[in-house]
């Protein structure tokens, strides 16, 4: 086989399946549409794939559909994984002293939570397998793009060997579950909005549940799916009426979502890419319970130097991500009531308060701009927000003293406190971390960052 090339239309399920059949083990890079895909594969198994387009994000979603089984994985364990491990840079991959390519940063990750024994070696198989599939099945959507072949990478741990034919199969009853809901849903990260005032028949249509009119406010399907616990295609399914109807628009993927690869539009293309599978199959998926691991083996984990986590750790809220009964039922014409979510944002540059409130404006948030940091307390205790958006340098009063003023309050305790700081320095986030802050929004910032912090510490 060639050690580059470029991609035709089949290439990609081409490629994986003559690599299964290769002894050797090797990195297959590819590269479309400015996102880079790395497989990692070893005697024709997969080890570990991972693409470029936000891989904590991906990480983060199903680290917690595996907390509903696993205690020890709460929210401060995974708000302090990305605080150790996701890279300041838009590059995912860690370079050593040598400048030569290590493993993913989330794979290190991963690998952390299992030598801090957070997780098994079964669990840790679980969660990797599911973030391959959710890996490959983009990769199979590469129409036009360029590959290579690259040495393994000694350094990398093994902890488990997928089984690639298994693994293809599964992505393509996916892909072919999602074909039916083409030309409305082009992605997975489209973003829903449901219409209040909209005129329609609800006899024939499924009821929503309160929790997903809650949160049906910019995040995607996939983000959505996430926090209620459910396969996005279950949601999808679950929405699909309504998006028919008019009830509910779909707005395109936030950058740099908007990169990954559409769902196929071609009938005969996909046909053509399903040849091993019965096609008529329904996915049928409960989240929790994670069905079939592809494994060939779980590998005995190679240790990594441990690193103790924090003895201070950041303070973040636990919130339950139990989905409601299903007896609980909301009709479009009812969410009118449902809760809105208050945000503080203390920033003595209006120009920063004006940019908040308009990336939020039409997300059904309700968002208090504070421009004086010397009476922020008194409004912030006015207001009880849910989540605290707080400037690092202001005049007056900095923002490191303002928290520490407002944890010291016993109402303010579990409330998230983000600062919204230029620097990335790991001094800042080491003061950050005593007064007991909860991330770091880092400007410039664009709507989805914001949108992903309220996703990680809101939700």
């Amino acid at each position: 086989m060639n050690n580059s090339g470029a991609f035709t239309k089949l290439r990609p399920l081409n490629l994986l399946r003559q690599l299964s059949n290769c002894s050797d083990s090797t990195c297959l890079q590819a590269l479309s549409n400015s996102v880079s895909w790395s497989i990692y594969l070893e005697q024709g198994r997969i080890t570990y794939a991972t693409h470029s387009v936000e891989p904590f994000d991906r990480l983060e979603r199903h680290l917690r559909r595996l907390s509903h089984q696993i205690p020890l994985l709460t929210s401060e364990v995974r708000v302090q994984l990305r605080l150790m491990f996701e890279p300041d840079s838009h590059n995912h991959l860690i370079q050593d002293d040598n400048n030569s390519i290590n493993y993913p940063h989330e794979y290190q990750a991963i690998s952390w939570l299992l030598s801090q024994q957070y997780l098994h070696s079964t669990q840790a198989t679980v969660l990797i397998q599911e973030l391959v599939k959710e890996v490959i099945e983009s990769f199979l959507l590469i129409k036009q793009g360029t590959y290579e072949l690259t040495e393994p990478l000694e350094k990398m741990p093994r902890i488990c060997r997928l089984d690639v034919e298994k693994i293809l199969q599964r992505c393509q009853v996916r892909l072919e579950n999602w074909q039916a809901f083409v030309p409305q849903i082009s992605s997975a990260f489209q973003r829903p909005y449901l219409l209040i005032n909209s005129k329609i028949e609800e006899k024939d249509l499924p009821k929503l549940q309160p929790d997903l009119t809650n949160w049906m406010k910019g995040f995607s399907l996939c983000h959505l799916a996430t926090i209620l616990n459910q396969d996005e295609i279950e949601l999808a399914r679950n929405l699909y009426p309504y998006i028919l109807k008019g009830a509910i628009i779909l707005h395109e993927a936030d950058p740099p979502f908007d990169k990954l690869p559409k769902i196929f539009e071609e009938q005969s293309f996909l046909t053509k890419l399903v040849p091993l599978v019965d096609t008529k199959e329904k996915l049928n998926i409960t989240v929790n319970s994670y069905p079939d691991i592809f494994e060939e083996n779980v590998a005995p984990v190679q240790r990594l130097p441990q690193l103790s986590p924090p003895k201070e750790s950041f303070q973040e809220p636990t919130i339950s991500n139990n989905i409601n009964p299903a007896s609980q039922v909301v009709t479009a014409a009812t969410v009118t009531a449902q809760k809105v979510h208050k945000i503080v944002s203390v920033d003595d540059s209006p120009t920063i308060l004006k940019e908040i409130s308009r990336f939020l404006e039409n997300e059904n948030f309700s968002v208090v701009t504070i421009n004086d940091p010397v009476k922020a307390v008194l409004s912030i205790i006015r207001h009880k927000p849910d989540l605290i958006l707080l400037d690092l340098n202001m005049l007056g009063i900095d923002g490191y003293e303002l928290c520490r003023i407002i944890r010291n309050n016993s109402m303010f305790q579990k409330t998230p406190i983000i600062f919204v700081t230029g620097s990335k320095g790991i001094v800042d986030k080491v003061k950050a971390k005593l007064v007991g802050a909860s991330g770091y929004l880092t400007k410039p910032f664009t709507r989805a960052e914001l949108l992903k912090i309220i996703f990680m510490h809101l939700t």
